[in-house]
């Protein structure tokens, strides 16, 4: 059984996602994403209760300080602190007036947590992804998830979500 956090009002789940799907750029330069995700949150306090950075997305989990719901202030400065210094591809007349260099969708899926269920799937969700993107074949081999800081705490364990190479037949379409 896992032992996951307590759902809290101020808890959402995201996924943000470049403009390129095809890109690596996230896992290519994942230091500087945590450094800049790092400087905004000593800016901006939030806890971050699930992460999991792929090659061209990444999903999240936070839980924000009580009476504090302003997340698209932070995603917005973890954005555009990510961009500034890359060499902007041809950008659209929207994105000029905008200011944004095409690095990242302009929008972001957001979810309210409701309770403890929908947090335990949520975290789940985000820790499994790398094996349903064929990143990795056990949870445990994806390095750029907070699986391992769960693993660390007691909440799970290191075999959790198995091996995708363990399974056999035909599935599926």
């Amino acid at each position: 059984m896992s032992r996951y956090r307590r759902a809290q009002g101020n808890t959402f789940f995201f996924t943000v996602v470049l403009e390129d799907r095809s890109s690596t750029l996230l896992v290519d330069q994942a230091d500087r994403l945590r450094r800049i995700y790092r400087n905004v949150f000593e800016r901006r306090p939030f806890e971050t209760v699930a992460i999991c950075i792929l090659p061209d997305h990444l999903h999240a989990i936070w839980a924000l300080p009580d009476g504090d719901v302003d997340f698209s202030l932070r995603w917005n400065l973890i954005k555009g602190g990510f961009s500034r210094g890359f060499e902007a591809g041809v950008p659209s007349i929207s994105k000029l007036k905008k200011r944004e260099k095409g690095i990242w969708q302009r929008r972001y899926w957001e979810h309210a947590i409701r309770d403890d269920a929908d947090l335990e799937r949520h975290v789940d969700y985000i820790h499994f992804n790398p094996v349903k993107h064929g990143l990795a074949a056990r949870v445990r081999d994806w390095p750029l998830s907070s699986f391992h800081r769960y693993v660390e705490q007691g909440a799970l364990p290191v075999d959790w979500g198995g091996d995708i190479r363990d399974i056999t037949g035909q599935f599926g379409e």
